[in-house]
């Protein structure tokens, strides 16, 4: 007869790696958070991260949930220095949940490079779809807290003549630059994703 304690014992050391990693993303993702950038065609205002790659990392090393865990902590971690009274950070996990729960879902299905692309290229599309809708509801009525609204659209719109209206910012601004963000993020995954797999689940 099986020991069940023997046939446990892997699965406990593979979740406490799993766990132990997903940690250390986080702390990295939060790290990389700070790195901003200020987003091409947008008011100095509008800025980006890629606190979203060690996120996906951990989607498809050890499936969406742990993704999911990654945006979750590191967008707790900065509620602690948070200059929107969590609603920035709130939109800010449903984009890079979206992202990494599609992606890391499709991905854990069949793990192969073909399908890593495919993850990825759907991922970044939910992303997009996700940031346009927390742009719309979300983001741009924060900015409005600040800024009254026909000045906000003015500064998108000194940048893109044809945004005239909050629904242009979304489908002109933050859905083209979300699908870029994820594209981007992707990219960059697949070039070190395969090389840092095997160190991330203890595989050396």
């Amino acid at each position: 007869t099986m020991n069940y304690t023997t046939a446990v014992r892997p699965r406990t050391r593979q979740n406490t790696r799993a766990l132990t990693m997903t940690a250390l993303l986080s702390a990295l993702a939060y790290m990389l958070a700070f790195l901003e950038f200020p987003v091409p065609l947008s008011p100095s205002f509008a800025r980006m991260d890629f606190s979203d790659f060690p996120a996906l990392i951990g989607a498809f090393a050890f499936g969406p949930l742990f993704g999911i865990l990654v945006e979750l902590l590191k967008n707790t971690l900065q509620l602690f220095a948070t200059s929107t009274g969590g609603v920035g950070e709130f939109a800010n996990f449903l984009m890079g949940g979206a992202y990494v729960a599609v992606a890391g879902l499709i991905y854990q299905k069949h793990k192969t490079k073909r399908t890593a692309v495919i993850a990825s290229v759907v991922g970044s599309i939910a992303m997009g779809i996700t940031a346009a809708f927390a742009n719309y509801f979300i983001l741009l009525p924060l900015f409005e807290k600040f800024m009254p609204l026909d000045e906000l659209i003015a500064a998108f719109g000194s940048f893109l003549p044809f945004i005239h209206t909050k629904l242009d910012i979304v489908l002109f601004n933050a859905l083209p630059f979300n699908l870029l963000k994820g594209f981007v993020i992707s990219f960059v995954t697949m070039l070190v994703y395969k090389r840092i797999s095997p160190i991330l689940k203890g595989n050396r």
